[in-house]
């Protein structure tokens, strides 16, 4: 099974059976911050270079012509193949020919709370952290500025609505689900939350957590109402020098959430910066670059063997 992490330095390919990774650099020197996929096509953000695309499995890559250099998200549309990349300051993108040309979806810097959005460690600007195009619908489409709230629009990103009730401001990741039309989930600064309606609404997930500084996300395919976040007791914690006392937590049916700590230590030094669910399994990422698998939903953890090239960091997984 192939995963694709952004490290930080780069893009690395992980080659993953039950007990191994094989990690082999696919894109260095580059700063990827995130990676999105569609089969053999990957498309890679980074910060200070742009977007980076490769069209055959991460074998090899080309640097796109992108208008702006710092890129903190790329997502690729499940519905039409359209690849969205978001920036700071927080603009966002749209290639509709696979990232051969790209136009700005400027209806979102037009949203009224725009002047106000601002990121606590550079008060002076705000970044697109999260694209969350539906599975569903072409035209629907979730995005969360950091700091500023979840927004959404109906028509590709033409227009906007503004900060959704109920989701969190800081948001940090977001997802649909691919079975269930309606259902998405938000991981933020202040907890979590799930809509129903597309995301036009949102309700705190919050029972059950002693640590609400949640981080990445992931939901299960079969089953609308099993799904994962990490967290951290603060920002200070979760990105810090010191130990980031960290959690998984799963969420299933109506709650509380569960923190998971079956193989897992409890609680992790180093943070899940990324979580996802491939091929049946459930992968956790660390800052550090450890690697961690469940094949039960989270029951119980493996860490996995890494080998090959280094993998200093594990920021996004696809």
């Amino acid at each position: 099974m192939i995963l694709f992490a952004a490290t930080a330095d780069g893009v690395a390919r992980l080659d993953v059976d039950d007990r191994t990774c094989e990690v082999t650099a696919a894109l260095e020197a580059a700063s990827a911050s995130c990676v999105a996929r569609a089969g053999d096509d990957v498309y890679a953000g980074s910060r200070g270079g742009g977007v980076f695309r490769s069209a055959d499995a991460g074998s090899t890559w080309q640097p796109l012509e992108f208008p702006q250099p710092d890129v903190f998200s790329v997502a690729v549309s499940p519905a039409d193949g359209s690849v969205y990349a978001g920036c700071e300051p927080s603009m966002l993108f749209v290639s509709r020919d696979g990232g051969g040309s790209w136009a700005e979806l400027d209806g979102l810097r037009a949203i009224p709370s725009a002047p106000t959005w601002s990121f606590p460690p550079r008060p002076w600007t705000s970044h697109v952290r999260w694209i969350a195009p539906s599975p569903h619908e072409a035209g629907l489409l979730l995005v969360g500025i950091e700091l500023g709230g979840v927004m959404r629009s109906e028509d590709g990103g033409a227009s906007w609505s503004d900060h959704r009730p109920g989701a969190q401001r800081d948001c940090h990741a977001l997802a649909w689900h691919p079975a269930s039309p309606g259902r998405a989930y938000e991981a933020g600064g202040g907890g979590a939350a799930w809509s129903d309606d597309g995301g036009s609404t949102w309700r705190a997930a919050d029972a059950g957590r002693d640590r609400h500084y949640t981080w990445a996300l992931a939901v299960d395919p079969e089953d609308p109402d099993r799904w994962w976040v990490s967290a951290s007791p603060g920002p200070f914690q979760a990105h810090g020098r010191g130990s980031a006392e960290a959690l998984v937590y799963r969420w299933e049916g109506t709650g509380p959430w569960q923190a998971l700590a079956g193989g897992l230590p409890a609680p992790l030094d180093a943070m899940p910066y990324a979580l996802a669910v491939a091929d049946g399994s459930l992968y956790a990422g660390l800052a550090d670059g450890r690697l961690y698998a469940s094949s039960d939903r989270g029951d119980s953890w493996r860490r996995l063997e890494v080998r090959g090239d280094p993998l200093p960091t594990v920021l996004a997984l696809a």
